[in-house]
């Protein structure tokens, strides 16, 4: 006589597979998350990159200095973009008094992306051989800390670094004569800087 024995799983099994489950989820959500952070980090420096691109082509069209003041805070960086008023440059006595304007709102990268900001992981090396390497100042554009563009297109030449939570790190450089940007990533398994 054949007798049907009953279908389904037991008890054990269940907790094995559900045990087995979660150890495969929590061995895959931290490479996840630090694929998210990657990930946002990219998109920050794209971002900062047009936004110099965007100052660039303001300075074009106005002819006139176009700058992007970047300011140190107590939660950070933020960044704004200036106008030259009179003729003689963006300057910091000119902010204040409203000589050199402000157009559009001040701007920090945590609001706009999470667990990103403006920094520098440690020990760095430099972009390029023989170069100085950024230390603990992300900002690396004069003693100013301000990217100018002029109506002819050039800029102030310099560096801002961009770190991302899980130490994504990323760099966009103004080249002065042309005033474009490159971004570079650093790549932490070779300990170089790659260009994206």
């Amino acid at each position: 006589m054949n007798r049907r024995t009953a279908d389904g799983y037991s008890l054990l099994e269940v907790v094995f597979v559900g045990a087995l489950g979660a150890t495969l989820a929590a061995a895959a959500v931290p490479e996840v998350l630090t694929g998210i952070d990657e990930h946002r980090t990219s998109i920050a420096a794209r971002y900062v990159a047009a936004r110099f691109q965007r100052a660039r082509t303001e300075a074009v069209m106005r002819s006139a200095i176009v700058a992007l003041q970047f300011t140190q805070t107590t939660s950070g960086y933020a960044f704004a973009e200036y106008v030259d008023g009179n003729r003689n440059g963006v300057l910091a006595s000119d902010m204040r008094s409203g000589v050199d304007w402000q157009h559009g709102a001040i701007e920090r990268l945590p609001d706009q992306f999470t667990g990103v900001d403006f920094g520098v992981i440690p020990g760095l090396p430099p972009i390029d051989s023989g170069g100085a390497p950024p230390g603990t100042d992300p900002i690396r554009l004069g003693a100013a800390n301000r990217a100018s563009f002029s109506a002819a297109g050039t800029a102030t030449p310099g560096t801002v670094y961009i770190r991302g939570r899980s130490d994504a790190q990323y760099a966009v450089r103004i080249f002065g004569e042309t005033g474009k940007t490159h971004i570079v990533k650093f790549d932490r398994r070779s300990q170089r800087w790659r260009p994206i």
